[in-house]
């Protein structure tokens, strides 16, 4: 009897581990086809350079963090990836996180990769959509995002983690700047069909420490900040190390992410 117990144990995990590894491999094809298809969908635009005559009629606040995060004659970015651990929260409990991103700067687009004990998410801005899935062991699909909101939401993100590839925030037909302040200026941004905005604040060093907006959640508009931080120089550039997700919410703020970079790379797009 015991040796019968053990047996169907033994198979039961069989099965189990083999479902998980095959999940597991589900997802990263699926992954792995998702960047492919970000990447060449964005045309190589590192051959343009940075010059201060382009921020020369921008918003005070605008030109400070332009002259402390870019360096006269720096490529343009075209293609960013990054690794990243933190924190992650859906509730009240913080667990650990490690994910990859994937971004495009001249097609606004992004891809995230992300994992907690049980869950992985995959998060996407492509062709002007917006997706958020989130699977239960990579294999059991719980949260299926899409619609205008995540469009909305998701070119947000885009808009907002552009610190990590200062050159994506330079004016251009997409976007403009509008004063506000000498700590703040208010950002416009459209992609396609869909128009969004935020405000960025900036400290008297130059650097970008929130960017304010009002995104989805669920079907409601609510206020949303991002923060950034731990600022470190690569490849000429100085980018933040440090990102937070804030909801600003009635009931009071709910910081849900806190992710620290471990590893960025510029124009080389490929995935880790």
């Amino acid at each position: 009897m015991l040796r019968k117990i053990c047996i169907i144990i033994g198979v039961l995990a069989f099965i189990l581990i083999t479902t998980l590894i095959m999940g597991d491999r589900m997802m990263k094809a699926e992954l792995d086809k998702d960047i492919e298809k970000l990447f060449a969908a964005s045309e190589n635009i590192s051959g343009k350079v940075y010059t201060s005559i382009q921020i020369k009629d921008l918003p005070v606040p605008v030109q400070r963090y332009f002259k402390y995060s870019l360096k006269e004659n720096q490529p343009y970015v075209t293609y960013v990836r990054l690794q990243h651990g933190g924190e992650f929260r859906a509730s009240n409990n913080w667990a650990s996180i490690k994910g990859e991103e994937y971004f495009t700067a001249q097609k606004p687009g992004f891809v995230w990769s992300g994992k907690v004990p049980l869950f992985s998410a995959k998060d996407i801005y492509f062709d002007g959509k917006g997706n958020l899935k989130v699977k239960l062991l990579s294999l059991i699909k719980i949260v299926d995002v899409k619609g205008k909101e995540a469009d909305q939401g998701e070119l947000l993100r885009w808009l907002g983690e552009a610190p990590l590839f200062p050159t994506a925030l330079l004016p251009s037909e997409n976007l403009r700047w509008e004063p506000i302040d000498n700590d703040s200026a208010k950002v416009i941004f459209t992609d396609k069909n869909l128009t969004v905005e935020g405000v960025f604040c900036f400290n008297e060093e130059g650097q970008i420490t929130q960017f304010k907006t009002k995104r989805y959640k669920d079907k409601t508009l609510e206020n949303f900040t991002g923060y950034c931080g731990d600022y470190r120089t690569v490849d000429g550039m100085k980018v933040p190390f440090y990102l937070e997700a804030t909801w600003n919410l009635e009931s009071g703020d709910f910081s849900y992410a806190k992710f620290r970079v471990k590893k960025i790379e510029y124009n080389n797009p490929s995935k880790f």
